[in-house]
């Protein structure tokens, strides 16, 4: 992989010595609401440069503490969402099999699949911690089963009963929430009160993929987001649940999706999304 000249502030290790590596997808064709997710990626590359590499909450630089490659974005055909994941899969696998961690920023939520299919691919057992306003547990939307309204569902088919939890959620079907309740995923609504006690269950080493929707994070803090739902946590203490997480469990895959920075002209929520990044960047060992 090539390095960019455009990158994430502090992450220009060579591929070789990188032990996680960025990668964009920027793709928003089954958006539901409002559009423009598919330029969040490049919106966090070029306002990175507005943040310092160092954080005074960790002690810790992205410069000398960290090995991180940014390999760009994908040029992900629109339409269709067949290939697209096909692609992302593709980009995922590739990283993995050099032994390192994929980290991709949407995007939509849908994006998620194509990695989770390669992460799952090589960690049979993998376990998905989901923060989110949105279930995500649609059959289809519209007739359309690769939806980002249905991500979570389609990665339930690939891991089964009780390997996904969910953090924050506020809004979904009837029928989705029926389906929490049958057990089939595990959910806390609207808090992240369960993190620590989930982070305890979970068996020691067992791989774990992180996935934050952006507007799992209230709108008065995070405007720039496609589907707002009121009553959403504060990024200090999505952070502080994430850290958690990142501190204590076996992550091999991440990513961080659907910002929408025309969506927000003040620029607060771009700003937001670059130094949460920053934090899980160097929250990882």
């Amino acid at each position: 992989m090539k390095p960019q000249t455009n990158q994430f502030i502090g992450c220009d290790k060579p591929y070789r010595a990188a032990n996680t590596v960025l990668f964009g997808a920027p793709y928003d064709s089954t958006t539901s609401f409002r559009p423009g997710t598919r330029f969040g990626p490049a919106a966090m590359r070029a306002e990175s440069f507005g943040i310092e590499t160092y954080s005074p909450l960790q002690d810790r630089d992205l410069v000398d503490d960290t090995a991180v490659f940014d390999s760009g974005d994908i040029e992900l055909p629109f339409g269709a969402p067949t290939p697209a994941l096909k692609m992302i899969e593709r980009r995922a696998r590739q990283i993995l099999k050099d032994g390192k961690r994929p980290f991709l920023l949407g995007g939509e939520h849908l994006v998620t699949l194509g990695a989770v299919r390669a992460v799952a691919e090589k960690h049979p057992n993998l376990h998905i911690l989901h923060f989110d306003a949105h279930a995500d547990l649609r059959e289809d939307y519209l007739g359309n089963p690769l939806s980002h309204a249905c991500v979570l569902r389609r990665c339930h088919d690939l891991l089964g009963d009780g390997r996904i939890f969910q953090f924050g959620i506020r809004s979904g079907t009837r029928e989705e929430f029926q389906f929490m309740k049958d057990g089939h995923v595990t959910t806390e609504p609207f808090t992240l009160t369960t993190v620590e006690k989930v982070v305890r269950k979970l068996p020691k080493g067992v791989p774990v993929y992180l996935t934050v929707d952006m507007d799992v994070i209230d709108p008065s803090e995070f405007p720039g987001t496609g589907t707002q739902e009121a009553g959403g946590v504060r990024y200090l203490e999505l952070l502080a649940a994430v850290r958690q997480i990142l501190g204590k469990l076996n992550i091999v895959g991440l990513d961080n999706v659907e910002l929408s920075p025309a969506l927000d002209p003040t620029g607060r929520s771009t700003a937001l999304a670059c130094k949460f990044l920053r934090e899980e960047l160097l929250a990882m060992r």
